[in-house]
């Protein structure tokens, strides 16, 4: 049977020594399938059977219907970042570790992925952070987030203080080791941790999330996506912003970073039956019991 993907571009990054024979079982389903193969020169040099075409990674979005993303969370985060402009839909076949949003098994690639191909699945959109830096009134940096922002201090420097306003709106100031901006999909990352909530993906929020602040009256607040954030540096020599821990600014006083929902969602593709709760018992072990 044909897919309705006609070309798919394959991405893969991970230090699992399966890598290569993941791939192939990618590329031996896509062509079963009748879809032309893409991929990036990393991926391809990773690969025992070649792609159709070999091009560098950023020129992937514009010429393909689907990836598919085969390593962890981290892969996939990057991937999507790249593939939003031009809604090009991912899924991802998990060689990390916990999997939140690689959820295809690496032992049930060919007939999950190849279900996948005939158009059984469940498409889901996340919500991407876009955010920028802000020194003396001129843009020096801005990306685009899928999981968090995060606005702390670096390596072993003392609490940072800053402000934080909500649609010009002046919320609090806070002396803290840091702040996260966290999406739904974000939630269950280092925001998680911190002590944040999770927020289901259908949620439009974002979750404000302090680390370890000075003042324990400070506690996590949910806000509307449609909300736009401006984080101030007040003080704080070290001080950096993280966007999904990918890439990062040095921060002076006075810089914003501000922050706000992306223009357009990541397309994640699930497997049919997929469902976040019962993916959260599995990863996060609920359903298990102590002795």
């Amino acid at each position: 049977m044909p897919t309705p993907f006609k070309t798919v571009a394959v991405v893969g990054k991970s230090d699992a020594t399966v890598l290569p024979e993941m791939l192939d079982q990618v590329v031996a389903v896509l062509r079963s399938r009748g879809a032309a193969v893409l991929m990036d020169t990393r991926t391809a040099r990773a690969a025992r059977t070649p792609p159709d075409e070999t091009m560098a990674l950023g020129e992937l979005p514009a010429r393909s219907d689907l990836a598919v993303v085969v390593g962890g969370d981290g892969t996939l985060l990057s991937c999507a970042r790249l593939m939003v402009a031009h809604g090009v839909p991912l899924i991802g076949v998990n060689l990390g570790r916990l999997g939140f949003l690689t959820d295809v098994p690496s032992g049930k690639v060919s007939e999950t992925l190849s279900a996948v191909l005939d158009g059984d699945y469940v498409a889901e959109e996340r919500l991407l952070l876009g955010a920028r830096v802000m020194r003396a009134g001129r843009e020096i940096f801005a990306t685009q987030a899928m999981n968090d922002v995060v606005v702390s201090r670096a390596g072993a420097g003392s609490m940072i203080e800053f402000s934080v306003h909500v649609d010009g709106e002046f919320i609090y100031s806070l002396r803290a080791d840091g702040i996260i901006a966290a999406t739904p999909t974000g939630s269950t990352a280092y925001a998680l941790s911190a002590g944040g909530p999770i927020l289901h993906p259908g949620l439009s929020a974002i979750a404000l999330v302090p680390i370890s602040p000075h003042t324990l009256s400070n506690r996590p607040v949910a806000i509307r996506s449609s909300s736009r954030i401006d984080i101030i540096l007040v003080r704080g020599p070290g001080a950096r912003a993280n966007f999904d821990v990918q890439s990062h600014v040095d921060l002076e006083a006075d810089d914003v970073v501000g922050i706000a929902a992306a223009e357009k969602p990541a397309i994640l593709l699930h497997p049919r039956g997929y469902r976040y709760f019962s993916m959260l018992r599995y990863k996060l072990r609920w359903n298990e019991r102590n002795a």
